[in-house]
């Protein structure tokens, strides 16, 4: 998402750089990454002691906007980025890692010279930052005109850590009281520290704006503080890179195609039925699930409803990791259908791709999804989808009317298998009947699925914090 808002961004006039962790999946000679020559390597108070930071830079891809990768220690010196790749779970100082990295970037800034109108954090890695900006800051003439914009990707994963680390941040413990922002049930929630101290706050879907600040299903206790600042809060959906996924251009796809000519499409289904070694049946609809595999995004769903599965006319492949026992499922089901059904346990951009391209339809049946990207994947490629109202799958997948013939993926509301499947039958009822079906196929390929609409909806909130911060109406 940064990456290509950034692009969206800059190619609407505005200055961006962007500050991330200097993973060690990062590829430096392939991407032209080097020392920072700005910034000579610097030290932070970390704890008793202090920790040293090395400053590397580089550029998105294409563009001119500058990246600079923060090495914290060791910190991010290791395989897996949140999580341990071996134990499946996040490491057990994710604590220390990101208020690293945090402290890090809040000091780099000054060195580069460089005071940004907004600094626009994201999720609970950045959390802190508008709590320490307003605490430790706020006398410091390089961020006195500096507002602070907080995008929430998923109010479920939080950050919720001892009061400790607030001592590790540099933020003094008579800030932390009960009911204060950084307190959370006796400990502190990074999250939760952003919501209070940001300026302007937003969610990445309309809907899924207004779903945490309903229950605390979607909020996960902090839906109570989302309402208290739903006038901060906008949900603005995030789009696709269109200049990476785009089916006449894909390079990792065997046959290019496009509204024009969908030709293409059938070559792509016939080499994915070969890859995941199913029958190559063309009048066979595909259906694709690419996903983290863990409770949130619906698998029980899928699970319950495996015998009613078993005896359609279909066939489905999935791609991807997550919890060991929708591992297990997964390959329980591929052993007992092997004609139907195939898995890959993995990650691989280049399939994901191929499975976009291929596919007929595409399967979200999400508990919830703050915004998705796969569904607006699917809608470019002619993959029709499959996906429950909710959040930012109910903002982008209109439900098909066969009365009327419109509207783009087959959409169910009620989280239980029975409607899950109402909603695939509805499908498989509508495909044989090609001429209706390549109607949706196309509605779904013309839909502005870009980044374009939503960056100016973010260069408003931008302009908004600045005009907070100067009191000059300024817009960018």
């Amino acid at each position: 998402m940064v990456g290509s808002l950034s692009k969206a961004l800059a190619r609407l006039g505005l200055k961006v750089i962007v500050l991330m962790p200097a993973y060690k999946a990062i590829h430096h000679d392939r991407h032209g990454i080097h020392p920072c020559p700005l910034s000579p390597n610097f030290s932070i108070p970390f704890g008793k002691d202090y920790l040293s930071v090395e400053v590397f830079q580089g550029r998105v891809p294409g563009t001119e906007i500058d990246v600079y990768f923060l090495k914290c220690g060791s910190y991010f010196d290791r395989d897996g980025v949140y999580d341990d790749p071996v134990k499946r779970e996040g490491f057990p100082d994710n604590m220390q890692r990101f208020i690293a990295f945090m402290k890090a970037a809040v000091n780099l800034l000054p060195r580069l010279g460089l005071p940004p109108d907004v600094l626009h954090c994201h999720d609970l890695h950045t959390g802190l930052i508008p709590g320490i900006l307003r605490i430790n800051n706020r006398n410091d003439p390089f961020w006195s005109r500096v507002g602070t914009l907080y995008t929430i990707h998923n109010a479920a994963y939080q950050g919720v850590y001892p009061k400790e680390s607030l001592y590790w941040a540099g933020i003094e413990a008579r800030h932390f009281y009960p009911g204060s922002p950084f307190e959370f049930w006796g400990q502190t929630n990074f999250l939760k520290v952003g919501i209070e101290y940001a300026d302007l706050l937003s969610t990445v879907s309309r809907t899924y704006a207004k779903e945490i600040q309903s229950s605390y299903e979607y909020g996960y206790g902090l839906e109570g503080l989302l309402s208290r600042r739903k006038a901060d809060l906008s949900g603005i959906l995030n789009g696709i890179d269109y200049e990476v996924w785009n089916p006449e251009a894909d390079p990792f796809i065997p046959s290019h195609f496009s509204a024009g000519d969908l030709s293409g499409k059938a070559v792509c289904k016939a080499e994915l039925q070969k890859l995941f070694g199913l029958p190559q049946r063309s009048k066979t609809p595909l259906i694709g699930i690419i996903s983290r595999l863990v409770d949130q995004k619906g698998l029980d769903l899928v699970g319950g409803a495996i015998s009613e599965i078993a005896q359609l006319d279909l066939q489905i492949v999935v791609l991807g990791l997550g919890q060991q026992k929708y591992h297990d499922m997964f390959i329980r089901f591929a052993q007992q259908y092997p004609q139907k059904i195939a898995v890959r346990l993995e990650f691989e951009n280049k399939v994901s791709h191929q499975i976009e391209a291929a596919c007929d339809m595409f399967l979200m049946p999400s508990r919830y999804e703050p915004c998705g990207l796969n569904q607006l994947y699917s809608l470019r490629y002619g993959t029709v989808p499959i996906v429950r109202s909710t959040g930012g799958l109910a903002d982008t997948v209109t439900d098909y009317d066969l009365d009327l013939d419109r509207g783009t993926g087959f959409v169910f509301t009620d989280y239980n298998p029975a409607e899950m499947m109402r909603a695939v039958r509805r499908a498989l009822a509508v495909y044989p009947d090609q001429q209706r079906w390549q109607r949706v196929v196309l509605r779904g390929m013309q839909h502005d699925c870009s980044w374009e609409k939503s960056a100016r909806e973010y260069m408003q909130l931008y302009g908004k914090i600045s005009s907070l911060q100067t009191g000059s109406g300024r817009t960018f």
